[in-house]
């Protein structure tokens, strides 16, 4: 193999999570030439990084938490003689041949594809909500049928059952490499600071426009969400207002159809949390909403001040 890979895992208040992770490292056919540990739990963790002397891991502290600016600190910290940077969530697990067959893509890739993702295999089937993933939302670009796919409105398809190797739109963080240079001029935003909602959208998105982003079918790994570390549904909400926008705005992409599919979002909510009695959608919804009517008011805050100062 010509490329080494350092692996990043930004990781806070995981402990079972991330033992489970390292396992499923030690375990890879071909191991990362290290793993950096980017840690920001309450309580440091170096007594359980010493448990697995057989990986070549670092362990830095960082504070306050942030998964974006724990990655970018992640990226300066990586050893030099690495050709590939790679990210991985504290809840994941991967196959014992990921890496292998990872590194074996990268091998043949041509010079343009900046960042694979592994294959997810377990992600939660669920039934399409009709409004969302109808040919009428696809085709004013709202919203894509097709997997991997960022539409005008600044909304992303997920990238579930991949049967072979494709090229997407972008790529999440969860489990995913990138060519090393990339990093010379790009990072990830620390606008989305605390709960990293979207940050890895906004890279990828950024580095697709001038390179091609893949998904290596047969590079496999599993999610299992934490319920550490999260926020409460109603932040949640704010989060995915506030996050969403400034994606949208910073990548000038169609603020009236992003608002839009708020209103589908928000409808999506408030059925599903009211048939299925499901309060973590109700209080997602309140985020939205709430998140909203914020954004308007500062909005409109500023229209009359404008017009005061005339």
């Amino acid at each position: 193999m010509t490329h080494m890979v350092s692996l990043i895992v930004a990781t806070k208040d995981r402990p079972s999570d991330l033992t489970r992770l390292l396992e499923s490292l030690r375990l890879q056919t071909i191991q990362p030439v290290e793993i950096v540990l980017v840690d920001s739990s309450s309580d440091p963790i170096q007594s359980l990084v010493a448990g697995f002397s057989g990986l070549n891991l670092r362990y830095l502290r960082h504070w306050p938490p942030s998964a974006a600016a724990q990655r970018n600190a992640g990226i300066r910290a990586c050893m030099p003689a690495a050709t590939l940077i790679g990210f991985a969530d504290d809840d994941t697990v991967f196959e014992p041949n990921a890496l292998e067959r990872m590194l074996g893509f990268w091998e043949s890739a041509e010079p343009d594809v900046l960042g694979v993702s592994f294959n997810i295999r377990n992600y939660p089937q669920r039934g399409k909500a009709m409004l969302k993933h109808s040919a009428l939302a696809e085709r004013l670009g709202l919203y894509s049928s097709r997997l991997g796919r960022v539409s005008p409105s600044g909304w992303q398809t997920i990238i579930v059952g991949i049967a072979e190797t494709q090229f997407v739109d972008w790529v999440p963080s969860t489990a995913v490499v990138f060519r090393r240079e990339v990093f010379d001029h790009n990072t990830f935003d620390e606008f989305f600071e605390s709960y990293s909602y979207l940050e890895d959208l906004d890279l990828s998105y950024t580095l697709s426009r001038s390179g091609r982003l893949a998904v290596v079918a047969d590079a496999g790994f599993s999610h299992f969400p934490s319920s550490g570390g999260r926020v409460s549904a109603r932040v949640f909400g704010r989060y995915e207002v506030r996050n969403r926008l400034f994606f949208v705005r910073k990548h000038k992409l169609s603020l009236i159809r992003c608002y839009i599919c708020f209103a589908i979002r928000l409808a999506i909510s408030l059925g599903s949390g009211l048939i299925q009695r499901d309060v973590n959608l109700l209080f997602r919804a309140l985020g939205n909403m709430q998140e909203l009517m914020k954004l308007n008011s500062t909005s409109h805050s500023k229209i009359v001040e404008s017009s005061l100062q005339s």
